[in-house]
């Protein structure tokens, strides 16, 4: 199964904003959402085009609500997510699967579950950076196209 997670803005309740408004709660009704971090949402569909197509139709909300939109494809990774514009591109069989790795957003994750400040790397010899904007125990990797590593 293909997981999205929406991660919400600061100042914002992610979950109250998407489920008080009638189109974006009719997108979402037939999935489980869970809250892995803190203002976040996340959900599973069944395919990499369901979970981009899901994300056109909750544009207009992530636009307003959320700091980021990832999705993660277990043909590509079972650990590191992709970003939106990756997920879609890979789908449009623009990119290659095995291609989309050198190019990373991490954030850090704190103790309280929280994403924080993500920091733009590049895959140095396989490996991903250490994690070093904040003293944070765990980290999220996200893979990125290269518009979006040069913003």
């Amino acid at each position: 199964m293909t997981r999205v997670c929406l991660v919400g803005s600061d100042d914002v309740d992610l979950r109250a904003e998407l489920l008080s408004r009638e189109t974006a709660r009719d997108a979402l009704a037939t999935y489980d959402l869970r809250e892995p971090y803190r203002n976040c949402l996340e959900l599973e569909t069944i395919s990499l085009g369901a979970a981009v197509s899901l994300l056109n139709d909750l544009n207009w909300y992530l636009v307003r609500f959320a700091d980021d939109a990832i999705v993660r494809e277990p043909s590509v990774s079972d650990e590191e997510w992709l970003s939106r514009d990756l997920a879609a591109s890979i789908r449009d069989g623009e990119v290659r699967p095995a291609e989309t790795d050198a190019l990373l957003e991490v954030y850090g994750v704190t103790d309280e579950g929280e994403l924080v400040e993500p920091m733009y790397v590049a895959r140095a010899d396989g490996e991903v950076p250490e994690y070093d904007l904040l003293d944070v125990p765990e980290t999220l990797v996200v893979r990125v196209t290269e518009s979006e590593f040069e913003n």
